[in-house]
């Protein structure tokens, strides 16, 4: 075809086609790649590294630190792996050990043409990270990341308030303590209150004034 083309117009000038992989620089020599799973990570290496270039280890602290391990041994300083799963746990191990880890979005790795189906997701990463195909995603220093957690945790906690409030109405309703007739707010001050007083005066608990199995507020005579 390229030939009719140069008969057509010959100012089409035939030039060899360069291959791919011969556009492609390697930029990351060192890299390796890692699949993240909930009992097990597989970790691929460069070929000319190990006779086992790719290895399966558990997912506990001491295969951690193994992988960790064989990675030095396979002088792998660069490492790859897909934000998807648990994988805070690995990536602080291993940037605690001295690797430039990456988290890569797992979208940008299925896009990517030219994947195999044969060919194990740790392998393509290694590949992809070889050639710096690869981007890494944002990762807040690790201040921001303590601050994030405690952020995230108080908002759940703000999520499972109403449920503990509704479980607190329905055991009022079964003793047949009707407050929601009486108090607009049960985890207000006076609703704490109130609910404070029955359950001293369930458990014999003494009240705050000392009486034995007294109910809130204490109309003991000769308390003010």
């Amino acid at each position: 075809m390229e030939q009719a083309l140069a008969q057509r117009n010959p100012a089409v000038s035939l030039k060899p086609r360069k291959s791919r992989a011969a556009a492609l620089s390697i930029t990351h020599p060192n890299a390796a790649g890692i699949d993240i799973g909930s009992a097990s990570h597989f970790v691929a290496v460069p070929p000319d590294r190990d006779d086992e270039p790719v290895r399966e280890f558990a997912s506990f602290t001491a295969d951690l630190n193994a992988m960790a391990d064989w990675l030095k041994a396979c002088r792998i300083d660069t490492i790859a792996m897909e934000s998807t799963g648990v994988y805070w746990t690995v990536f602080e191990l291993l940037e605690s050990r001295g690797f430039t880890v990456m988290l890569i979005n797992a979208r940008h790795v299925r896009n990517v043409s030219g994947r195999k189906s044969d060919v194990l997701d740790c392998q393509w990463i290694q590949q992809l990270m070889t050639y710096g195909l690869l981007r890494g995603a944002f990762r807040p220093a690790d201040q921001v990341c303590v601050l994030r957690s405690l952020w995230r945790q108080r908002g759940l906690l703000l999520r499972s308030q109403s449920r503990h409030v509704q479980h607190m109405q329905k055991a009022l309703t079964q003793m047949n303590v009707q407050l929601a007739n009486v108090i607009s707010d049960l985890v207000g001050v006076t609703g704490q209150k109130i609910l404070r007083a029955i359950v001293r005066r369930r458990a014999g608990w003494p009240c705050a004034r000392g009486h034995e199995g007294c109910a809130y507020p204490c109309q003991r005579r000769g308390d003010s």
